[in-house]
């Protein structure tokens, strides 16, 4: 056939962040700098001429550099060819829920995300291991990230390959921190909208270290903050060092079209509104500025008379005889004045009696400036307990972060009634998830999340995963960190279900549970050398789906590596006797049919979709009819003025 007649082929990767980057970039300078473009590629060297800088190959420029950099960009462009599969009975409430656990390494996971997500998550939060010789580090295996997540899940021989800590007397312990942690960032970046953020907590062992490839990833000219946190636990002992309270929040914006909102006022913040009118409780604040940039100089045009009760004149004057200026100008101040925001005082001063002029501030939606410094919330102790409490009293984890901390960056970094996405993906315990529950329950908000976390798996001969190993055996689950994360939503979700501000139904929870696997797909092995495996190879594909897929397992791969998150809605229908799948109303098409017919073809183009994907052994290498397909969809497409992109798999 030729090229007009063939169907595209469905790629069974991930998006290719290398030449996705290449694009943007010719895109964007083609237009600005058309004399670097040779032959649709970019002349770099030209574009350094272009801009009247050199920079000689050797020369040494600012930056963090470490052992093992170099490869990271490697890891990062290398696509990958897994898959999530959905589980059903691991999930809650799988079919309406809007929410995603899941579970898998998180580079394989956020490599997988990228063509769905991209550019839709309003905000990252991470709690990643703080690299303080103890926790655990994901060692990648860069030739074969999946493979190596295979064997250490016990689901291919596991050939002593193994995670573990990552001690101090490691000769690359920095190194190797760094290692994990930049394609992660560099990866999340790209699923941020222009208006999200990332949240990093972190201590101060790799916090510097942190800041530098964060400035390099989001852009130092981003940075939004670095919070410290009081735990209220006290970790290290002994003279050596100082013993530490604290920990850190490291906070990068995506652009500079980021905007935190207020936090709500509690007790103490409210006691301050101690007056009240027919409108509310209200504050007053001096219409005078005060402060800096507060003498007429500053601005000239807040320099002006108000008129007091008795009708006198009254100028900004501070109280050491300079001519000072009022908070507002002249038109603002009327408008103040009309709806009544305005409120004169008589004071007596020196044996003197004379007007002063107030603004009145209500309670109203009032919120409070967030700072650095977060030592209001709760701490650590608190966290324990509480998670405790779900576990009836049993410690499954250590150190999990409190619901409130996480409640108060989602209320800074979201907004409540407009579906944003918050995505953590080193779950952990799950904090993250629990907390946008509690804060959609609070505010009646829709906001949804996505989870990732990796099997971990606990060590019966480690004292502290003893517990949570015999909780794992009672509840009949594999003993590992995901299986306990799952298992504390579930129990969070039970508890919220008896709160009276539970509002049911509201932001659809529940959870669609997804696990990292290998495609559906037999995917080929470029490494074959031998005649026999070139012919075991061949053989294979002739029947390239795996034996052990299903429809839905097939169904949700194709989704999200055509562009569709998770969560879109699916439904199944039948055209001429055969099952299809209607993804969002009809604009995907996915035929799953291993006989195609000119009558289904016929009813596909009948419904006018936007993409069309079927298996390729449906044609049963009837090139004829494959060909013919290509056209009807062409001529409908044609005659309703629009395109139906036809792919195979």
């Amino acid at each position: 056939m030729t090229e007009t007649t063939q169907p595209k082929k469905m790629p069974l990767t991930s998006m290719d962040i290398a030449e996705e980057k290449r694009e943007q970039l010719k895109h964007c300078l083609g237009f600005a700098f058309p004399e670097i473009m040779a032959e649709d590629k970019i002349d770099f060297d030209e574009l350094k001429r272009v801009l009247g800088e050199w920079v000689d190959p050797g020369k040494e420029r600012f930056g963090l550099n470490w052992p093992g950099k170099a490869e990271c960009m490697k890891i990062i462009q290398q696509p990958s060819v897994a898959t999530l599969k959905p589980v059903r009975e691991e999930s809650v409430n799988f079919d309406e829920a809007e929410h995603l656990f899941i579970e898998g390494d998180n580079l394989e996971v956020l490599k997988l995300l990228q063509k769905a997500y991209f550019g839709k998550i309003k905000m990252i939060y991470i709690d990643p291991p703080y690299n303080t010789g103890n926790e655990f580090i994901y060692p990648d295996k860069y030739a074969e990230t999946l493979e190596t997540y295979l064997a250490y899940t016990g689901q291919i021989d596991d050939d002593g390959r193994k995670f573990s800590t990552n001690s101090d007397s490691v000769g690359r312990y920095h190194s190797n921190w760094l290692n994990m942690m930049y394609p992660r960032l560099y990866l999340s970046r790209n699923l941020l909208c222009d208006n999200g953020c990332i949240f990093v907590s972190i201590d101060d062992v790799e916090l510097a270290h942190l800041r530098s490839i964060c400035d390099e990833i989001f852009g130092a000219e981003h940075f939004s903050g670095l919070v410290s946190r009081s735990t209220g636990t006290r970790m290290g002992s002994g003279s050596a060092t100082l013993s530490s309270e604290l920990d850190y929040i490291l906070i990068y914006a995506k652009t500079d079209e980021v905007e935190f909102s207020g936090l709500p006022m509690n007790d103490d913040d409210l006691s301050i509104y101690d007056q009240e009118d027919e409108r509310g409780k209200y504050l007053t604040r001096s219409l005078r500025r005060t402060g800096g940039e507060n003498r007429r100089e500053d601005r000239p045009s807040m320099f002006y008379p108000v008129i007091a009760p008795d009708g006198t004149e009254v100028f900004p004057i501070a109280p050491a005889g300079y001519e000072s200026r009022w908070v507002c100008g002249k038109s603002t101040y009327q408008k103040l004045l009309a709806d009544g925001m305005i409120e004169w005082k008589k004071m007596r001063k020196d044996n003197a009696e004379r007007w002063q002029v107030y603004q009145k501030h209500y309670v109203g939606s009032a919120m409070k400036q967030p700072s650095n410094l977060w030592n209001d919330e709760e701490g650590n102790k608190k966290a324990t307990r509480d998670l405790n409490a779900l576990f009836g009293g049993l410690k499954v984890f250590d150190h999990p972060k409190p619901v409130g901390l996480m409640q108060r960056m989602i209320t800074l970094a979201t907004e409540a009634r407009t579906n944003d996405i918050v995505l953590d993906f080193f779950a952990g315990s799950g904090t993250t998830g629990q907390a946008v529950w509690v804060q959609n329950q609070l505010d009646q908000g829709n906001r949804q999340f996505v989870v990732v976390q990796l099997p971990e798996k606990l060590d019966d001969e480690i004292k502290a995963h003893q517990v949570a190993s015999q909780l794992c055996e009672e509840i009949g689950v594999p003993k590992n960190v995901a299986e306990l994360a799952k298992e504390r939503l579930r129990r969070a979700l039970s508890s919220m279900q008896e709160k009276p501000y539970f509002a049911a139904g509201s932001g659809k929870v529940g959870f669609k549970v997804f696990k990292l696997d290998r495609s559906n797909f037999k995917i080929w092995d470029g490494r074959a050398a031998a005649d026999e495996d070139l012919k075991r190879q061949i053989e294979m594909h002739i029947d390239h789906l795996s034996p052990e897929s299903t429809a839905e397992t097939v169904l949700y791969e194709l989704l999200l590596k055509a562009g569709f998150p998770l969560t879109t809605e699916v439904k199944a229908l039948e055209m001429v006797e055969k099952r299809v799948f209607s993804i969002e109303d009809g604009a995907l098409l996915i035929c799953l049919e291993k006989e195609i017919t000119p009558e289904l073809i016929d009813a596909l183009a009948e419904a006018n979709p936007l993409q069309v994907i079927c298996l390729d052994e449906g044609f049963k290498s009837n090139d004829q009819l494959k060909a013919n397909a290509v056209q009807t969809f062409k001529a409908r497409a044609q005659a309703e003025e629009s395109e139906i992109v036809f792919k195979t798999v």
